[in-house]
């Protein structure tokens, strides 16, 4: 591998695990109470909970699509957001927030391991690079509205 593309594939790093100039998903959801998870405000269409269920099923959408064309992509859109506001429990919570973070240490993985301009046999075009770039922006997106709601909720440090 050359030094530009490993300096590219550290910055795709950099990009998906978030921060720099914003806060990251995990900084996010520190020390959310439990009972704002499924607050819905005036005006918003989604609580946290569904934000955060709505980067879990798109991120890992688009780490299967990347991995294989055995996959079947959810319906758009509504296989891509839950019904329901809040989660069940803490354990669905906690299991969601798991998945979130193991899915994108194994995109990162895939990431790593091949040619990121190469394009997926069973897409219209698309490449790890673009994938890449699509989890993090989508992922940076909704990190911003849960942020929002942190604040309407005057439950965010800052």
């Amino acid at each position: 591998m050359n030094n530009e593309h490993q300096i590219l594939i550290e910055e795709l790093i950099k990009l998906l695990e978030g921060g720099g100039a914003h806060a990251t998903l995990k900084e996010a959801l520190e020390d959310l109470p439990a009972k704002h998870r499924g607050k819905v405000i005036d005006g918003l269409p989604y609580s946290i909970w569904q934000l955060t269920e709505h980067i879990r099923i798109a991120q890992w959408d688009m780490l299967e699509f990347s991995k294989g064309e055995a996959h079947k992509s959810p319906k758009w859109p509504d296989d891509y957001w839950v019904k329901e506001t809040a989660p069940e429990n803490d354990a669905a919570w906690d299991k969601s927030i798991k998945q979130v973070n193991s899915d994108l240490k194994e995109f990162i993985a895939l990431l790593k391991s091949g040619d990121i301009y190469k394009k997926i046999p069973h897409g219209s075009g698309q490449n790890i690079l673009r994938e890449a770039l699509q989890i993090a922006d989508h992922n940076a997106y909704h990190t911003a509205e849960i942020i929002v709601i942190r604040r309407l909720l005057k439950d965010w440090k800052s």
